[in-house]
């Protein structure tokens, strides 16, 4: 009885995971709009019952692409922070990451301009927040703790630049891809220039003061 429930179980997962891939392709070329759920189980040689055996609707089913993309992009963001020497490089890292994600055509059509309207702009952002905000907190929070920052306002800060961020997102995503390279560069210095000016002033001996770079150095 559990191997057999353990065959169901393996099946109704690669039924999932088909699934997913198969709609993120087809959210990714034709949009939410022009997208339907006999599409994405025809790619994958299944019914429609087969669909809703595990998503209640095409926005339940666009739902758990934008999750899976989401956490796809944060966790690329995390491991370039994590192969950082130090709080202020791994932000940047963090960030650069983040940028080429919104660059790329799937993620970025997905996740930047067809979520707000196939997940309403509410439950869009809610969702946004729910997977994004506490990374770009506690990288924030690192860089205060570490003294790269003077102390701010966390809570007001981080929302700042997750606000920031998410114009960087849009930008790149709405943009020619010839375009891309350099929005993105211009996004990194302006982000990169803004928080440089949050830094510490190093005390000097005739009491002048500069400021670090924005790549902490």
């Amino acid at each position: 009885m559990s191997t057999l429930k353990s065959r169901r179980e393996q099946y109704s997962q690669a039924t999932r995971t088909a699934l997913l891939e198969a709609a993120t392709r087809r959210f990714a070329e034709h949009g939410f709009a022009g997208t339907t759920l006999e599409d994405v189980a025809a790619d994958i040689q299944a019914t429609r019952g087969a669909v809703y055996h595990h998503y209640a609707s095409k926005t339940a089913l666009f739902a758990a692409v934008f999750e899976k993309l989401e956490t796809e992009a944060m966790a690329l963001s995390d491991a370039a922070a994590a192969r950082a020497s130090d709080p202020w490089q791994a932000a940047f890292a963090a960030l650069d990451a983040f940028l080429e994600c919104s660059c790329d055509p799937v993620y970025g059509r997905i996740a930047w301009l067809e979520a707000p309207t196939a997940l309403g702009w509410t439950h869009w952002q809610s969702a946004g927040v729910d997977l994004a905000y506490g990374h770009v907190e506690r990288r924030i929070k690192a860089l205060m703790d570490g003294g790269y920052l003077d102390p701010q306002p966390l809570e007001t800060l981080t929302r700042v630049v997750y606000s920031m961020l998410g114009a960087a997102g849009m930008a790149l995503a709405e943009a020619a891809d010839t375009d891309k390279p350099r929005l993105k560069a211009e996004y990194a210095a302006v982000i990169g220039r803004m928080l440089s000016a949050l830094q510490p002033i190093p005390a000097l001996s005739d009491g002048a003061g500069s400021r670090p770079s924005a790549t902490g150095t």
